[in-house]
């Protein structure tokens, strides 16, 4: 009879030296990024050394940033970090009290 080897990566997140999820995305977004200012700093006639060591400076934060966050939310904690900035601390409300707990308000009419 013939043995096959479970999969075992099937159904788990993509994972490349540690990373996981969106920070793969980052990672490679952020040295692409690295690589095109590199090019273009180049090509603008900027010195050479100044070149390599602005492009290494900013690949050496963008790898240990990406690792940092990686480390610190974990694979869905920068969603949940991002999400948090859109949602409202407290809820305001401009009505009375009254209003609010369905309570309306007794008209007096003055009889003449």
């Amino acid at each position: 009879m013939a043995e096959y080897q479970i999969n075992k990566g099937v159904g788990r997140q993509a994972e490349f030296q540690g990373l996981t999820a969106q920070y793969l995305y980052l990672f490679v977004g952020g040295l692409a990024a690295v690589f095109l200012l590199f090019v273009v700093m180049h090509a603008a006639g900027c010195g050479q050394m100044i070149s390599i060591l602005t492009a290494l400076s900013a690949a050496t934060v963008l790898v240990w940033g990406t690792f940092h966050l990686n480390r610190r939310f974990g694979p869905h904690g920068l969603q949940k970090l991002l999400s948090s900035h859109r949602h409202p601390r407290r809820i305001v409300h401009r009505r009375a009290v009254g209003r609010l707990l369905g309570m309306a308000r007794i008209r007096r009419t003055v009889k003449p």
